[in-house]
């Protein structure tokens, strides 16, 4: 027997989302429904070798001036380098992580590739993996809509 789908949800063309694994919260996302792999900038990515001489990608997330960017290096032993076409139809290597990502409350696993998105306005991307996952259906006329319905929820919770 089928079970029902859960109902698709909305998001804007911007939303802000969160990193629990990260500790970053209420970072700036362009949703792109162009791009397969969500991306995510970061600086300073190298591989290094752990005690067992297994290969460590180890990455610097987001800018120093974000709130919750402390420069702190991040390291990853679960990695892939992948072709990754960009949006002017280049193909770049890039590594490739799974992150967590938080919408309307709800933890995604998704696929992140890492770069420079120093000169995007956005400094992470999220792509259509991530929208089919979550049943996402985006409104290109709205903005943080996820924020927006976890600030409702929690201002009716408040009330007497």
């Amino acid at each position: 027997m089928n079970r029902p789908r859960p109902p698709k949800r909305l998001l804007g063309r911007r939303e802000l989302i969160d990193f629990p694994a990260f500790a970053l919260g209420g970072v700036e996302a362009k949703v792109d429904t162009g791009a397969y792999t969500s991306a995510i900038h970061c600086t300073d990515i190298h591989i290094e070798t752990d005690a067992q001489q297994r290969p460590v990608l180890v990455v610097r997330l987001l800018d120093p001036d974000h709130a919750d960017a402390n420069g702190r290096p991040l390291a990853f032993t679960d990695f892939a380098l992948r072709d990754i076409r960009s949006s002017n139809g280049e193909v770049q290597e890039r590594y490739v992580i799974r992150a967590t990502v938080q919408l309307y409350g709800e933890e995604f696993d998704a696929e992140f590739s890492l770069s420079d998105r120093s000169d995007m306005k956005y400094p992470v991307l999220l792509g259509r993996s991530l929208l089919r996952q979550g049943r996402f259906v985006v409104d290109v006329a709205k903005r943080n809509l996820s924020y927006k319905a976890l600030a409702h929820a929690a201002a009716r919770r408040a009330r007497p």
